[in-house]
């Protein structure tokens, strides 16, 4: 992906998830609807300047802007090789890293063997599943993905999506992540 577009598609991003619209954008940044219309479609070649602004207007940083967007689903099985650290005591695995300015509700759930669809959340609203037990299929409607114990997965939970457990035991942490509105 080019530098156009990834810029574009973050702007779009950051600008849904605070809930602005076009013209408010416009309004706040000084810079003209079609031409914030021209970046987010990908289409503009913005200036320093102008992405020192629209992050600004965005309450964002310049690199929010400009780095590449991140997967929409993220899958990490048991077994991935991830980078860890060893205390005296304790070992960590780094699973998943999640920039969120917002609120994170944290949920030990049971799923059980019938399939619990979830209607879309509000934008900006992911959800990131560590499968503790068990054998389920979680994530979104289109793109499903069977978790054994271990495995993580971390989506946008802004489109549908459903939780499937396949054994008699099937356990998770969930995370659920509330951007500020």
């Amino acid at each position: 992906m080019d530098l156009a577009q990834a810029v574009g598609q973050n702007v779009h991003r950051l600008r849904t998830a605070a809930g602005i619209s076009l013209a408010d954008l416009a309004a706040a940044s000084g810079i003209s609807k079609t031409t914030l219309h021209g970046i987010e479609q990908g289409q503009g070649n913005p200036t320093l300047s102008t992405l020192w602004t629209l992050a600004t207007a965005l309450k964002a940083s310049l690199g929010e802007l400009l780095d590449s967007p991140a997967p929409t689903v993220e899958v990490v099985r048991a077994d991935d090789s991830r980078p860890q650290v060893q205390g005296e005591a304790v070992s960590a695995r780094l699973l998943h890293r999640i920039s969120l300015r917002g609120t994170v509700e944290v949920y030990d759930i049971a799923i059980g063997r019938n399939t619990q669809h979830s209607d879309a959340h509000l934008p900006g609203v992911e959800e990131c599943l560590v499968l503790t037990t068990g054998h389920a299929t979680v994530g979104p409607a289109d793109s499903p993905t069977d978790l054994t114990a271990g495995d993580s997965i971390r989506f946008d939970a802004a489109s549908p999506h459903h939780y499937q457990g396949h054994t008699a035991d099937n356990r998770a942490i969930l995370l659920m992540l509330h951007p500020d509105s």
